[in-house]
């Protein structure tokens, strides 16, 4: 049967190096994010591997273009087998001044956008025994030396949608199991190479987080692994 993956928050980094790793195994790539131009360049180098993938522009922090993006990715390329999710919102940096619309964009994308992802593509994911595969943040841990981290960097509104997430997730999953439907975590506590963040200190390879999402995929076992 073909398998469809979509890989939400495109961009270099993690979200490729899942895009290729589930490519290379046959499953057809739908690579979402606001910015066309970056989706174009990513179709195109996938392509080039021998990969089938189509670009699917939409804000994900709109629950109902999310909802339309999953019926025109179903559309073209088949039932969803995998939802992956990386998108994440910067916003809302310094809780003591952030505006409310900052603070529910984080949440938008974190939380809310995901949820209509993962509810659209439901059907498709009972049937196939898929698998929701959430990139997430060690921002979002409870530890005074992280909330420190948090402060510091200016970081608060993503440390908490970070920690939404991962509870989410956690959520799903129980929730989840008794119709197949597999749902786990990579929290990533580290630099990832060759990404916005990475100023030449970076120490995290993304095809080895890649790695870790196809290993979570094929086990179905543990619900987060931290990288």
């Amino acid at each position: 049967m073909p398998k469809t993956i979509i890989v939400g928050g495109y961009g270099p980094g993690i979200s490729n190096a899942v895009a290729e790793r589930f490519g290379k195994e046959g499953f057809s790539v739908a690579l979402v994010a606001r910015n066309a131009d970056r989706l174009a360049t990513g179709v195109k180098a996938l392509q080039a591997k021998g990969i089938r993938a189509e670009a699917f522009p939409a804000d994900l922090a709109q629950p109902d273009a999310v909802r339309t993006l999953v019926t025109k990715v179903r559309e073209k390329l088949g039932p969803i087998t995998v939802l992956q999710w990386t998108a994440y919102s910067g916003g809302a940096g310094d809780l003591t001044k952030a505006s409310t619309a900052e603070i529910r964009g984080v949440f938008d994308v974190a939380v809310a956008g995901l949820l209509a992802a993962i509810q659209e593509s439901l059907p498709d994911l009972r049937e196939q025994k898929g698998a929701v595969l959430v990139t997430n943040g060690g921002l979002g841990f409870f530890d005074p030396q992280v909330d420190a981290m948090g402060v510091a960097w200016n970081a608060m509104g993503l440390s908490m949608a970070n920690s939404a997430k991962h509870k989410l997730v956690r959520l799903l999953a129980e929730k989840l199991r008794p119709d197949g439907v597999y749902v786990g975590e990579v929290m990533v506590t580290g630099t990832v190479k060759g990404t916005a963040f990475d100023s030449g200190n970076a120490t995290l390879d993304p095809a080895m987080i890649g790695g870790k999402f196809w290993d979570l995929y094929q086990a179905r076992k543990d619900t987060t692994v931290v990288v």
